[in-house]
Order: structure tokens, then C-alpha cells, then sequence
């Protein structure tokens, strides 16, 4: 499911439970051919342990966190919201842009991201195609146009 082991840098975390969504999505970020290292979590509480180099990730620097998160808000054990507030009140992690990619097109649910502080938030499209191209144009803006996406880490 992933193209980086554990000891690796990420260039990219998506964090998203549902399987179809996150093979769709890691299909096209890698027609980009971005040179970017992908991995895929698919709960909130291992994608907390893997940026903090916690528990089965404790091999991981949590110095070295990923240069952009893609994350879903509906995840098991770990919300989203929980995981966005964890990643933006750490010092190491308070910079590392995070996309929230969500099915909710909910109000409260965008309100409250922003307000945590999540530098975009983007709702997934129901189209495969017009899935693919949102995926596409998240990727190539955070890790191609974007000044400065994952390098102001302290």
C-alpha cells in the first residue's frame, strides 16, 4: 500500500480509511510523476504514531514529519479533527501543510478544520474522474507550485 517503508522520509501522508479512495488517490498523484514518496494510513491513531515515530512507528523521526498531509475527517480510533488539532498544536508539526479531503461538504465540518487550522480544505468529488484531477491538482500545487510546501519544518 505504500512506496516508503517506515525509515523513509514522506513527502506525502494521505490518511484515508477507504481503500477505493486511497488506491485512487495514490494512483493519480503517481501518474504526476512528482518524485514524491507516498504513503497511505488508514486510521487516525496510526497516522498520529507514525508522524510522532510512536508505537509500531517508533523507528520514525518525528523531526522528519511529511512535507504535506492529505487527511480525511471520518477515520477510526482518531478523527480527523483530533488529528489536525494534535499535528497543528505540535511545535514539529505545526507547519506541515495539511489538506483535509473529505466526503462532508458540511459547514461546521469546514469551519472547524480552518479553524484548527488546516490550510485547505477540498471535498472529494463522486466522479472517478473528477476525483483524479482534484488529487492532481492538490499534488501538483503543494509539491510543485507552492513555495516553501514541507521545507519551513523548525
Amino acid at each position: 500500500m505504500s512506496s516508503a517503508t517506515a525509515t523513509q522520509h514522506v513527502d506525502l501522508l494521505l490518511v484515508e480509511d477507504q481503500s477505493s479512495d486511497a488506491e485512487l488517490a495514490l494512483r493519480a498523484l503517481r501518474t504526476l510523476d512528482l518524485g514524491t514518496r507516498l504513503h497511505r494510513i488508514g486510521n487516525g491513531a496510526e497516522a498520529l504514531d507514525f508522524i510522532f515515530g510512536r508505537n509500531a512507528h517508533a523507528d520514525r523521526s518525528a523531526e522528519a514529519p511529511p512535507g504535506l498531509i492529505l487527511l480525511d475527517l471520518k477515520l477510526p480510533k482518531v478523527s480527523g479533527h483530533e488529528v489536525l488539532r494534535a499535528l497543528k498544536s505540535d511545535e514539529r508539526t505545526r507547519q506541515v501543510p495539511i489538506v483535509v479531503l473529505s466526503s462532508s461538504g458540511e459547514r461546521s465540518d469546514v469551519e472547524q478544520c480552518y479553524a484548527l487550522g488546516a490550510n485547505s480544505y477540498v471535498v472529494k468529488p463522486v466522479d472517478f474522474n473528477a476525483f483524479t484531477e482534484t488529487v492532481q491538482r492538490i499534488g501538483t500545487y503543494w509539491l510543485q507550485t507552492n513555495e516553501g510546501a514541507g521545507t519551513c519544518m523548525p
